[in-house]
């Protein structure tokens, strides 16, 4: 068996606590997922812009491999996951989450 580090519940917390400090839609709760070697956040969809009921909806997927952390936007219309960019740290990661000058992932 592979020894990761990844999904643990400090990271879940601590990106939890990160995409608080997001641009865009402040007001709806997300929630972090484990999933193989990293996580995917899930939010409801306030801008009815994807799931017109207001359904949770994924905004985006860490994945952690080899010292990288690739970032992952959901492309609803095929709805498979896009590879965004890569970081060597977590926190570069959540600061562009955050960022997202172009509404690729709070859309």
């Amino acid at each position: 068996m592979q020894n990761c580090p990844h999904p643990n519940e400090f990271d879940i917390r601590r990106i939890l606590r990160k995409i608080s400090e997001r641009c865009r839609y402040r007001y709806v709760s997300p929630e972090v997922a484990a999933i193989a070697n990293g996580y995917e956040i899930r939010s409801p969809c306030c801008s009815r812009n994807i799931d017109k009921s207001g359904g949770t909806i994924d905004i985006a997927r860490l994945e952690y491999a080899e010292g990288i952390w690739r970032l992952y936007s959901k492309e609803h219309e095929r709805d498979r996951w896009q590879l965004y960019a890569e970081y060597d740290t977590l926190q570069r990661a959540l600061d562009e989450l955050n960022r997202d000058a172009d509404r690729r992932f709070w859309q």
